[in-house]
């Protein structure tokens, strides 16, 4: 169980990585009242009416005086210390509820400004909360823990927080004096400005350019133009778009890398303040992973390089080009497929997909379909992305797609679906204050459903062309997921030390960091792909060096997702049992342990090993169809 000031944060964070992480440009856009309503979730699950909600906010706002009545009572008695822990967990329960309506009413169309007010308003509501209930945690330290663990054999009910109990004792040491708790939960939508102001500035102000294509058509390369754009299946195209994206991210970089010293600096003071040695451990800390996990996963993709490198190679290959360059990198490389499914049909592609997750598995897909848990298609004012909310506890997870008939949208579907799964097992098995599942598992699930994906995609398609581009779709998540988010890791980790010793962090010393790891990681001196140095302020678009130490995750869920797949998909005895295990577990031990149990062991390297076989053996059969092919 998480400390109430820390579910309140993690309901904003989440928010604001939901909305960044998925950013797309949807072209099929309707009006919100001309799509069938079986393609649109259903809220009224969570309340029958806007009133309804506004009735339970006056309630959490009540509740709140209650919470902040057992000031100074915490110790008197171990049946007064479960009575409080019972009443913070009901109140989270219901700032989540009231919390996930008010966004997703607002996701539906953001210019709404009744909903939007409504989000604003729970946002602003946490850290007054916190300030409220900033005494718990000393109260409780100030026990003992002899004195805690006597209360906690005095209370059998007191079992589902022993976990939390425990865990506060284990960072005892970075937890602070109630005033201090105070002043932290006040600075907390301070230290946010840095992302807050970054985001405005990249989605609204930031004056982006115009180019023409070959085609005659003029676009506008903000950063969603840009994502389509350097996709374009024109090479003179690609390289237009890199040059002009990146050299008006070039014209701002003093004012950008002060921002993200800003958010570096923010970092820095919250460690400092909780006495940790650095923001990297003060990030580790309340997850309990070791630093090693960090650090060996660098030095474990920097070791297999030449993988990447490979993959590069092939992507050259198939692209028939004398020197890949870096512009090529999100280039198609099979001309003339465009893979299209109707949502209809990619119901039918998923719930096939998960079959070696069993029945029960895929009744509960079945029932996210049928019963309106999605928000299917993109709409006029629409949140642009895709996310699975499973703050609501006691109803069931939701998702917001924006779904326009692609593979990629396919493969966007299922894996939300992971997340949504986790969620409902871990919902419906574990009690409340164990049910949230740590961020470092969190990717797991998603990944491995995108694992099973790819599969059953090329196992159910015979023509090479297509078994191409699903194959080569599958190796660009090891790039972006497994290489790329790594290179992201380490340029945050030696931005952060360069600051922490006092040393200077410009724009020039940023591009010279972020330069010599892009060059690194696609092998530019060793002429595998060439890097432009203009192409070094890449880390100004990066929006997830604002979320303290995060990127890793996507790195270490990734190569554990692909190690419990390879076991389940080989029929490996007890491994099905496992997996469903641990996505029922929810929060009721720590990451490293929870992926434990499902059968990896990501403090050592094992997991990232059984990835790089993985990749190698998708490599083999697309060397495999190329030579077939005579290419």
């Amino acid at each position: 169980m998480k400390s109430l000031f820390r579910v309140l944060q993690a309901f904003i964070a989440t928010a604001l990585m939901l909305t960044v992480n998925n950013l797309t440009l949807c072209s099929q856009v309707q009006e919100r009242n001309s799509v069938d309503t079986k393609y649109t979730w259903n809220l009224a699950d969570i309340y029958a009416s806007d009133e309804a909600w506004e009735k339970d906010l006056e309630r959490l706002k009540s509740d709140a005086d209650v919470l902040a009545g057992y000031k100074g009572k915490l110790g008197s008695s171990s049946s007064v210390l479960l009575e409080f822990l019972q009443t913070s967990s009901d109140f989270s329960k219901l700032y989540g509820r009231l919390y996930s309506y008010a966004s997703m009413k607002s996701d539906q169309d953001l210019r709404n400004t009744t909903y939007l007010a409504m989000d604003q308003e729970m946002r602003q509501l946490g850290p007054v909360i916190s300030a409220k209930i900033s005494f718990a945690e000393p109260e409780i330290l100030e026990l003992g823990k002899e004195k805690a663990d006597q209360f906690l054999s005095e209370q059998p009910e007191m079992g589902i927080y022993k976990m939390y109990l425990n865990e506060l004792f284990r960072q005892q040491e970075h937890l602070l004096s109630e005033k201090e708790e105070i002043i932290m939960a006040h600075a907390s939508s301070i230290l946010s400005g840095p992302y807050s102001v970054y985001s405005v500035f990249a989605n609204t102000e930031l004056p982006y350019p115009n180019i023409t294509l070959s085609t005659g058509e003029t676009v506008t390369l903000n950063q969603a133009g840009y994502s389509l754009h350097r996709a374009s299946a024109n090479r003179n195209d690609r390289e237009l778009v890199f040059n002009a994206f990146w050299s008006a991210m070039k014209g701002f970089q003093a004012t950008l890398a002060e921002q993200l010293l800003a958010g570096v600096n923010s970092n820095i003071f919250v460690a400092r303040a909780r006495h940790y040695d650095s923001a990297l451990e003060s990030a580790l800390d309340p997850y309990n992973i070791p630093l090693s996990v960090y650090h060996s996963l660098i030095d474990n993709v920097n070791e297999n390089l030449t993988v990447f490198h490979r993959y590069l190679s092939l992507r050259k290959r198939m692209l028939e080009v004398d020197t890949l360059k870096y512009s090529d990198t999100y280039a198609p490389v099979v001309k003339d497929i465009d893979l299209q499914y109707a949502y209809d049909e990619a119901q039918d592609i998923i719930i096939n997909s998960l079959a070696p997750l069993g029945t029960e598995y895929q009744g509960v897909i079945r029932k996210a379909f049928n019963e309106r848990w999605l928000d299917v298609y993109p709409t006029a004012g629409k949140r642009s992305g895709a996310y699975s909310q499973g703050s609501v506890y006691d109803v069931h997870p939701y998702m917001l797609l924006n779904y326009n008939n692609r593979y990629d949208d396919v493969s966007t579907v299922i894996h939300e679906l992971g997340h949504t799964m986790q969620s409902y097992l871990s919902n419906t098995t574990q009690p409340y204050p164990l049910a949230d599942y740590p961020i470092f598992t969190a990717e797991v699930a998603s990944t491995f459903n995108e694992e099973l994906l790819g599969t059953y995609m090329v196992n159910h398609i015979t023509d090479d062309e297509t078994r191409l581009s699903i194959l080569m779709s599958r190796l660009d998540n090891y790039k972006g997921t497994l290489f790329r988010q790594t290179k992201f890791a380490e340029f945050e980790l030696a931005v952060h030390e360069l600051a922490e010793a006092g040393e200077p962090v410009t724009s020039d010393v940023m591009n010279k960091i972020y330069g010599d790891l892009l060059k690194k990681y696609y092998g530019h001196d060793e002429g595998v792909c060439y890097i432009n140095d203009l192409y070094a302020v890449e880390w100004s678009y990066i929006p997830h060096f604002y979320y303290n130490f995060y990127v890793y995750q996507y790195s270490t869920s990734f190569t554990a997702s692909a190690a419990l797949a390879e076991d389940v998909l080989s029929g490996k005895e007890g491994s099905l049992e496992k997996y469903l295990s641990f996505l029922s577990a929810g929060g009721s031990d720590y990451p490293i342990d929870l992926l434990k149990i499902a059968g990896v062991d990501m403090t050592t390297s094992e997991p990232f090993h059984k990835a790089i076989v993985a990749m190698n053996r998708i490599m083999d059969e697309i060397e495999a169809i190329l030579d077939k092919m005579g290419k």
